[in-house]
């Protein structure tokens, strides 16, 4: 791939989803919501005990989809802010 072109993956953690895209720049290539039920969810104490399962969906979307997560430039992730309150 030349210099100019970077891949890029996008992974935005929400309440009862996780999104999840594959960029080349700032063009999307793959985009995907993965959907977790709240009866899923309920197993898990909090956010951070989400992530092995979370990381788990996400893995296996993008390899049925043959993306590579180590030929990616960037990683990128943002979740909103969770409160156990």
């Amino acid at each position: 791939m030349s210099e100019d072109q970077l891949t890029i993956l996008v992974i935005n953690s929400g309440s009862t989803s996780t999104k999840i895209a594959n960029y080349q720049n700032e063009q999307p290539l793959f985009e995907k919501t993965l959907v977790h039920s709240e009866s899923e969810l309920r197993k898990f104490t909090s956010i951070v005990d989400q992530l092995l399962y979370r990381k788990t969906k996400m893995e296996a979307c993008l390899w049925e989809q043959k993306i590579a997560t180590v030929e990616m430039d960037a990683v990128v992730g943002r979740a909103a802010g969770y409160s156990n309150q």
